[in-house]
């Protein structure tokens, strides 16, 4: 059968003249590698539309570019090389190209005192753009926690002195007595109110990094707040994470201030937007608390 050239429609003149800001794809599913694992990822890749006669952009070209990605660890060059490769691909079209990237970073992270261990995912994002003025990379991240709230610790710490006071009011004050009644349920009568909670980052990377700072990023977050969502874990782990929730009472401001300043001594990082949420165990609402530091919208 006699082979015929197939007409490209694409490449005709626009019927009316204009330039788009971004023209491209969204949700495109794509095996990403993070923290040394493979997970199922979502890409949103596109460009301006800058020749004004031009009807379309070439999105298979777009589509083909983003495969550099699936069997290398995540990184700014690579990033940095799909970009470029989106302008190359549309020289005299595109002056500007824009990647993001979405999945669930998995990281094995291990209990606070035995020796096991389990896996925990954090929601993802990395949002990038290349144009004449270089590349700009922004990483959104969520991570969990647990939160305490003071007020109600305080709260249960003066019903159990009232308790305290009430039972021994007629009894002799002794060690082996006080220690029996501390360990009842009896002595200890009420507890502080907590709820896990989520710190959601979004920080503006440095040009010159190299490796994706995601895994760095958690664990400075969460040693910050120190209260991390646990895995696998035995009673003395559980004990340990009630003694860390014990000593890092927090209001969502409290989280909000810890984070803030442990984001600004983190390395590789240009500009901080965070907001933390704690949900609520005593109300129906969440309590919620924002903070920036060298940030302005896009």
């Amino acid at each position: 059968m006699e082979q015929h050239s197939l007409e490209d429609i694409a490449a005709a003149p626009a019927e009316r003249l204009g330039t788009l800001s971004w023209v491209g794809m969204e949700g495109i599913a794509l095996p990403l590698r993070v923290a040394g694992q493979s997970i199922a990822g979502r890409a949103s890749a596109g460009v301006s539309l800058d020749d004004p006669t031009a009807r379309g952009i070439h999105m298979s070209r777009l589509y083909l570019a983003l495969a550099d990605l699936e069997a290398h660890e995540l990184s700014h060059s690579r990033v940095a090389d799909v970009l470029d490769a989106f302008l190359t691909s549309h020289e005299g079209l595109a002056r500007q190209a824009f990647l993001d990237l979405e999945g669930e970073a998995l990281l094995r992270r291990p209990a606070l005192i035995s020796p096991l261990s389990g896996w925990k995912t954090y929601p993802f994002a990395l949002r990038c753009r290349r144009d004449a003025e270089g590349l700009a990379v922004t990483l959104d991240l969520t991570v969990g926690y647990s939160s305490t709230c003071p007020c109600s610790a305080a709260l249960a710490r003066q019903l159990i002195q009232q308790a305290f006071d009430e039972d021994f009011t007629d009894v002799p004050v002794t060690r082996e007595a006080v220690h029996a009644w501390l360990g009842s349920e009896q002595g200890i009568l009420a507890t502080p109110h907590s709820q896990r909670s989520q710190a959601h980052l979004s920080v503006r990377l440095a040009d010159d990094l190299e490796a994706l700072p995601l895994t760095a990023l958690v664990e400075r977050v969460e040693k910050a707040l120190g209260t991390a969502l646990q895995t696998a874990v035995k009673r003395v782990d559980e004990q340990a994470f009630a003694l860390a929730n014990g000593q890092n009472l927090m209001f969502c401001e409290d989280a909000a201030r810890r984070l803030y300043h442990a984001l600004r001594d983190q390395p590789g990082i240009e500009g901080v937007s965070l907001r933390v949420v704690h949900a609520e165990s005593l109300h129906a609402h969440d309590a919620v608390a924002r903070s920036q530091w060298n940030w302005q919208e896009a």
